[in-house]
């Protein structure tokens, strides 16, 4: 079974006010055997953050166990009067890895909203049972909502490509050039979309994503959408939230913003669903996926 855990850490800061990259991998490992940790707003070099994160991404390589590999895609990346300060999403697996890719989402602009680029990190791993799976961590943003829209559009737009990438692939080349496709890099129509997606599932942004396309559409050559992996196992029960449980300085209520889609080609294969719901180490819940 291939398991993976998707969290946004709000840089491995607790409720407590303690920060503590390491504390946050032991919890995530003690939650399952997993495979795939997929982390959002991880932070590198931010003395103005509450707690002043130093490099949480050598700390975290460092806190998991022998042999995992560590990803980290920067949607901030700039110099600044404290030095280079870089903000974003991170994978990390025990799996062999294929192919890695970060996408930079749209940011449009919105005058006088507050708001940050965003991205995806995508990490490309073979799983003994279901062969390649590309698992993708991101983070929305929050307080615009015509990036928000814009950026889960892209994702889905994302799919589209990587289905017809499976389905027609480019000449194959084993030359040692850069040209794909190559044997070690195979496209596959198997992806896991994981992370903090700032919308709730009565939102638009939530229909746009997992709107149903058909061939034809933006060039794709099937028809296919994204799956809320909860909603494939459970689909007349609302999720359960993963923000606003206990700290509401973001809104009145619990929500659910936190997903993990699936592709069709993994719908078949969802076994297993699960929120902690009592661990106070972020402002969110980490979730976990369980695929056969």
């Amino acid at each position: 079974m291939m398991q993976i855990l998707t969290w946004n850490t709000q840089w491995c800061l607790g409720l407590d006010g303690r920060m503590d990259p390491e504390r946050i991998v032991a919890h995530a490992l003690s939650m399952a055997d997993i495979d795939v940790l997929c982390l959002q707003e991880i932070a590198i070099h931010y003395p103005g953050l509450q707690g002043a994160p130093g490099d949480q991404v050598a700390q975290i390589r460092q806190a998991l166990p022998e042999g995992w590999k560590v990803f980290f895609g920067a949607a901030v990346d700039e110099f600044t009067a404290v030095g280079r300060q870089r903000f974003g999403n991170l994978v990390a697996t025990r799996l062999p890895v294929l192919q890695l890719a970060h996408h930079r989402l749209p940011y449009p602009h919105d005058g006088g909203v507050r708001s940050m680029p965003r991205c995806c990190t995508a990490a490309t791993v073979m799983d003994a049972a279901l062969g390649p799976v590309r698992v993708m961590s991101t983070h929305l943003e929050y307080f615009s909502r015509r990036q928000r829209m814009a950026q889960a559009l892209a994702l889905r737009s994302l799919q589209i490509e990587a289905l017809g990438q499976a389905e027609a692939p480019p000449q194959p080349a084993s030359d040692g050039s850069p040209q794909q496709t190559k044997p070690h890099t195979p496209h596959t129509p198997h992806a896991v979309l994981c992370g903090d997606f700032n919308f709730e599932p009565h939102e638009d942004e939530y229909a746009g994503l997992s709107a149903p396309w058909a061939a034809g559409e933006q060039g794709a050559l099937s028809a296919g959408q994204w799956h809320n992996s909860w909603s494939v196992l459970h689909p007349d029960q609302p999720q359960p939230p993963t923000f606003r449980l206990f700290d509401r300085q973001w809104g009145p209520e619990p929500g659910a913003c936190d997903f993990a889609w699936v592709s069709d080609s993994l719908r078949g294969h969802v076994r297993g669903w699960a929120v902690d719901s009592d661990t106070r180490l972020s402002d969110h819940q980490p979730v976990l996926l369980q695929l056969d």
